[in-house]
């Protein structure tokens, strides 16, 4: 089995809704992103000869991915008043709305199945949300 491991990052804020902690709170973390994909067969010819994707493909991919998260305020969907939405579109910011509770599992799961469907073999998805706090993903 050979393997290749890269990883990419972004700034964000997130709460978690419902959560009885600190983290019901708005406030940002230093994500990573961690990505593993796998093949038992290196390609055979053409650029890629002797690999199992190019590093620069992977790279771009996943550092496209982290980028459209990077400095923006990611929020479960129907977990803020539809005026308080209002209120930060009309001031600019940078919002995306998912349709899970953003966790650093359910990150781990979501940015799988990206890259997964842009064709990759992936082994392992590992999200960190701290540097000595992560979750991973695999099927």
């Amino acid at each position: 089995m050979y393997t290749l491991k890269t990883e990419a990052a972004f700034d964000s804020a997130h709460f978690l809704h419902g959560y009885s902690g600190k983290c019901s709170n708005l406030h940002g973390h230093r994500w990573k992103i961690e990505i593993e994909i796998k093949s038992e067969k290196l390609v055979t010819d053409g650029q890629c000869r002797g690999m199992i994707a190019d590093f620069g493909d992977l790279k771009a991919d996943l550092k496209a991915l982290a980028d459209s998260f990077d400095h923006a305020f990611i929020y479960e969907k129907n977990s803020l008043k539809p005026a308080t939405v209002e209120a930060l579109k009309a001031e600019d910011f940078n919002l995306i709305e998912v349709d899970f509770r953003p966790t650093a599992e359910k990150f781990a799961e979501y940015f799988y199945r990206r890259m997964k469907s842009k064709g990759y073999d992936v082994k392992q998805l590992t999200v960190y949300e701290t540097p000595n706090n992560c979750a991973s993903y695999s099927e």
